[in-house]
């Protein structure tokens, strides 16, 4: 089996699959824990939904270079959706408003101008990540360790902040953090790291890729610098083991990475029951 990993990590491609994919999962456990926290949960599945409409049109228009429409669309939307409050519907309403919608027509799109002999594969490729992770040009990589380590520059740079306005967004108004502009910040993090997820593990799965990190964090420890350094770490971990599970077996990349993370989530609740038990 390791002279096969060795065998296969030879090869160029596999190489930037493991760096892009360890990269996307360090990015998705900082802002996971935050979101989970929010309870803004589910924003990863909305702007995924989001992502894949406009990747329906970016394919439509036959453009080489897809993330510079679907970039800053996915922002937009996350802005809309974090500043919630300021409008009449609640965050609930919106968030399925814009994912179902943006899902539904994304479909037909694809459905009505696409070309391709082969659209359920594509379509397919698209929701579920396929083999995408596989087959990444080398400027795609580049592009992903760049947004990457301006995401981690950002979370550290502005820990204190996104912190205050995490646990108590009143309170760290009242003391004259501005929680708008951090808020927005949190937003266009988000929308970076579902732009690169989606060649990970598709837009279905980006959701699990964000919360399942957090959650296990959360059974461990207690303070926000603890669950998010274990979150970093579970992440990281899950995706390697996922991604060599999937270049040994021959598996879905992304259905794989999320299968370990639902695992490590399981064995981590009872050990959380334990260590609290004993605390106790």
């Amino acid at each position: 089996m390791i002279d096969k990993l060795v065998m296969y990590m030879q090869y160029p491609f596999v190489r930037y699959a493991i760096i892009v994919g360890t990269l996307i999962a360090l990015c998705s456990s900082l802002l996971g824990v935050t979101l989970v926290l929010k309870r803004f949960s589910f924003i990863g599945d909305g702007l995924s939904h989001v992502a894949f409409g406009v990747m329906s049109v970016a394919a439509v228009m036959n453009l080489t270079n897809e993330i510079l429409l679907i970039l800053p669309v996915t922002i937009i939307c996350a802005v809309v959706l974090l500043k919630r409050k300021d409008s009449r519907l609640s965050g609930d309403a919106i968030l399925a408003m814009i994912s179902v919608t943006a899902l539904a027509f994304g479909y037909l799109i694809m459905n009505i101008f696409s070309s391709s002999s082969n659209l359920s594969g594509d379509v397919c490729a698209t929701l579920f990540g396929s083999t995408s992770i596989l087959t990444l040009a080398k400027y795609e990589v580049i592009l992903c360790i760049v947004l990457s380590i301006l995401v981690v520059i950002i979370f550290v740079f502005f820990y204190n902040k996104i912190f205050a306005v995490t646990f108590d967004e009143g309170f760290a108004r009242a003391t004259g953090v501005k929680a708008e502009m951090y808020n927005l910040i949190i937003a266009v993090t988000i929308a970076v790291i579902i732009v690169l997820s989606m060649n990970l593990v598709g837009s279905l799965l980006i959701s699990a890729l964000v919360i399942f990190p957090a959650l296990s964090a959360m059974r461990l420890f207690t303070s926000f610098k603890s669950v998010t350094v274990c979150a970093a770490v579970i992440s990281v971990l899950c995706a390697l083991v996922g991604m060599f599970i999937s270049i040994l077996g021959g598996t879905p990349v992304g259905s794989t990475i999320v299968a370990v993370d639902a695992v490590v989530f399981c064995l981590c609740y009872p050990v959380g029951i334990l260590i609290r038990g004993r605390i106790a």
